[in-house]
């Protein structure tokens, strides 16, 4: 059947409630990279947790942002807190091996208890951010916070300036900066519980106008 010929449903945000709006974002903005977020209070105590609404907006300046949704009754979650706290943070991306131990961390346990200690995972100081930097994690991005925009009741976009990226040495060429998506082995967020791998991939080249224009010419002599 032809693209063009099916049909699509429309669905007006202004009459639907706000978990029928989260149902369709998250089925539709798909895959959602994953910011494993790893932070500490003013007092040293460290935390982690996952975040999907996440992604890098700009290289210069160096900008990721994370979308959290804290409680409804306006309570901070432990990440908003220890960020606003220390104004630090690290990112880390999760990989196939480490998604168990990731979603131990997305258990709402207190602030009392360390996700990270409970996951079994090894960590390190961060080296420009107080923040510790989780091994396990194919790359980790330490972030100063940019700044903060509060979004409705309950929910805010924190933006991080990247101070500087770690990445595991058999995934990335020193020299050409070239990073294996392969070994990166990423995994992203779709709708519901369900996860998605990044290995199977494909490459297309954006033409130039130039090329496009060739292209086209070819196409209109065969």
């Amino acid at each position: 059947m032809n693209a063009h010929s099916q049909s699509h449903v429309h669905f007006d945000f202004a009459e639907l409630t706000e978990r029928q709006r989260y149902k369709l974002l998250i089925g539709t903005v798909i895959p959602r990279p994953i910011a494993f977020v790893s932070t500490v209070d003013r007092n040293g105590r460290r935390n982690a947790g996952p975040f999907s609404f996440f992604n890098v907006l700009t290289h210069d300046p160096a900008i990721v942002a994370i979308g959290v949704e804290n409680y409804d009754d306006m309570r901070f979650k432990d990440t908003s807190r220890n960020i606003r706290e220390t104004g630090e943070f690290t990112v880390h991306i999760v990989d196939e091996a480490l998604v168990k131990q990731m979603e131990i961390c997305a258990i709402k346990f207190g602030p009392e208890v360390d996700e990270i200690a409970e996951a079994g995972l090894t960590t390190v100081p961060g080296l420009n951010v107080r923040s510790p930097r989780i091994l396990e994690a194919p790359a980790a991005l330490e972030c100063r916070r940019y700044m903060t925009l509060e979004l409705g009741r309950a929910r805010e976009i924190i933006l991080g300036e990247v101070l500087g990226v770690f990445v595991r040495e058999d995934a990335v060429d020193p020299q050409s900066l070239h990073i294996d998506q392969i070994k990166m082995d990423a995994i992203g967020r779709m709708g519901g519980h369900t996860y998605a791998s990044t290995r199977e991939q494909f490459d297309i080249k954006t033409q130039s106008v130039a090329e496009w224009r060739d292209s086209r010419d070819d196409a209109s002599t065969r």
